[in-house]
């Protein structure tokens, strides 16, 4: 009971920061302000969500992860996870059972993706020979913090550390490490951020130096069939058929779709119903409305679409060792058709085929 007391409390310290401070964000986000520099707090208002100790404790991939969980700022407004590692939001009971976001939330929602791609394209830049994953999270730590949000990965389910950055055979979760970027890697980095009560996700393939045809062609693909699942995104359309148009798209090219991970609902909950399957199926999955917020981020594979997860508990690798790629949007359904709120800004990286 005293737990469930505690919760109650953090939980309604949370509402009532996001309440308070949505005014603010959206003052600090509107498109005035959008060109504005974003304003460092003191570091001296850190606080620190200590070590992760137990991953310290692990061999292989985690050896690296000593930097540990970055130190978040005090006037940020903490997710409900944040300090416990467990999301506090009951799911909907039926897969078909959807939000519909009201105006005001699709705001907050956009604000919340609009950050979600910058920091996205500022880890972006940083990826060259030699970086390490651990300053990439790094620089998607401070970056987030800087526009006056949290990193939605930090803590959630006990997740070390600020972003995902998933190299080469590495399917989707991987841990930032001291591991170095070399010439001909390819590289998914995941940006998830939470400002306003609202969560934005997306994520990108990055090339490190000179790629190899083969991993071109992946990473081509894998963008060319997420594009032609976004395109058919309008009122009316059942869920369950975004999963054939990629899984059509990418076997013809003689290319795998995982099938044990997949996209989600996004909003005031990191993860939540309709859940977008990326291959052929018939699952009860909804239908599209307006005011829907949800990823599309298919996972496509060289080889099998088999995979299993590392001791970390964490990084997913494709059972075969072939490469892996992902992208990733979060999309509003609107009354016409599909925003992706995540969508690329003028400054955004080029892939190799937009140059």
């Amino acid at each position: 009971s005293g737990q469930k007391m505690r919760r109650g409390r953090l939980n309604s310290a949370v509402h009532t920061g996001v309440a308070a401070a949505r005014a603010a964000v959206v003052q600090r986000w509107s498109p005035a302000a959008l060109a504005r520099p974003a304003v460092w707090a003191s570091a001296q208002h850190a606080r620190s969500f200590g070590i992760y100790e137990e991953l310290l404790q692990m061999t292989g991939r985690m050896e690296t992860a000593k930097s540990g969980r970055r130190p978040v700022l005090d006037h940020i407004v903490l997710p409900d996870y944040a300090t416990t590692g467990a999301p506090g939001a009951k799911l909907p009971k039926a897969q078909w059972m959807i939000e519909q976001h009201s105006d005001e939330d699709i705001e907050l929602a956009r604000i919340a993706g609009r950050i979600s791609r910058e920091v996205l394209d500022e880890a972006g830049r940083a990826v060259a020979l030699g970086v390490t994953t651990d300053e990439i999270d790094r620089i998607v730590h401070e970056a987030t913090l800087a526009r006056g949000a949290y990193p939605s990965p930090l803590n959630y389910h006990g997740f070390p550390k600020s972003v995902c950055t998933s190299i080469n055979e590495v399917v989707c979760h991987g841990i930032p490490e001291n591991r170095v970027l070399k010439e001909g890697d390819i590289l998914n980095i995941d940006v998830s951020c939470y400002v306003g009560g609202f969560h934005g996700d997306n994520s990108e393939m990055f090339c490190v130096g000179a790629v190899d045809d083969a991993a071109k062609k992946l990473i081509q693909v894998t963008y060319d069939c997420w594009m032609a699942a976004i395109s058919i995104c309008k009122p009316g359309v059942p869920y369950n058929t975004i999963g054939g148009v990629i899984e059509d798209y990418v076997s013809k090219h003689g290319l795998s779709t995982t099938r044990n991970y997949c996209g989600h609902g996004v909003g005031r909950v990191f993860h939540t119903t309709p859940n977008i399957v990326h291959y052929k199926n018939n699952q009860m999955l909804g239908t599209m409305q307006p005011g829907h917020i949800f990823t599309i981020e298919p996972m496509i594979n060289e080889g099998t679409h088999d995979n299993k997860t590392l001791e970390d508990g964490w990084t997913v690798v494709t059972a075969d060792g072939k490469r892996s790629a992902q992208f990733e949007h979060t999309l509003l359904i609107t009354a016409t058709g599909v925003e992706a709120l995540t969508g690329k800004l003028p400054n955004s990286i080029k892939q190799f085929w937009e140059k």
